[in-house]
């Protein structure tokens, strides 16, 4: 039996004028990722990541912690997440919040959530962003890839809104389940899935274990 990990990136740089990248924090939660595969004896048949900067810069970095560098990567679009300014641009004309602060990172979210849902059921078309079902279409065709060309772990490293379409697909979740899931994934957390040639199995959802420590307390993001 075969095993996918996915894994969402590390902390990026939420509010700042890129957010396409790891801030210091989540270049070491991904290094700490890396170290905690090699403390368990894991290793992988092969890598995937989006085309984004923070997915491939939290591979890296995990792949440094094992101590890897030649394992086989391949980078496929299919991984990369959903604009999350247009998607808010389908519900909200206004000014998008800023969520440097609790009241805009609450209203930010809130925001996100209402156009996540107009997305999905096709109550709204975001620019720059495809229609859902093709996000959703490229993410478990990925998957089946995987099913057909591996029989080993695997690991995948994406993002929340297509981290959570692939689990909510193979949990048969609501729309409105598979948005909770994706706002509640935690920044290098890990899903498993177990595979064989029939089937693709959830076994679990958003682990920290690499970060369960108490000097680790403060290493615990969403964003």
């Amino acid at each position: 039996m075969g095993k996918i990990y996915l894994v969402r990136h590390g902390q990026a740089s939420l509010g700042a004028e890129n957010y396409d990248q790891l801030s210091s924090l989540g270049v070491q939660q991904s290094a700490r990722l890396g170290e905690y595969f090699r403390s368990c004896g894991t290793t992988f048949e092969a890598a995937y990541s989006g085309t984004l900067l923070r997915q491939q810069q939290t591979l890296s970095h995990i792949l440094q912690g094992l101590a890897l560098p030649q394992l086989h990567c391949t980078s496929n679009p299919a991984l990369n997440e959903y604009d999350s300014h247009s998607i808010i641009r389908g519900v909200h004309s206004g000014v998008i919040p800023s969520p440097k602060t609790p009241e805009g990172y609450k209203e930010y979210f809130r925001l996100l959530r209402l156009g996540l849902l107009s997305w999905m059921t096709k109550q709204s078309e975001p620019e720059n962003v495809p229609p859902f079902t093709i996000f959703s279409d490229g993410i478990v065709q990925l998957l089946r890839n995987v099913q057909a060309e591996h029989t080993q772990s695997v690991l995948i490293v994406s993002s929340g809104g297509p981290i959570s379409t692939a689990l909510a697909y193979l949990l048969g979740m609501s729309d409105a389940g598979r948005i909770e899931l994706n706002l509640r994934l935690r920044n290098s957390s890990i899903s498993e899935l177990h595979f064989n040639p029939k089937a693709i199995s959830v076994i679990s959802f958003n682990s920290l274990h690499h970060l369960a420590q108490p000097e680790y307390t403060e290493w615990v993001t969403y964003a």
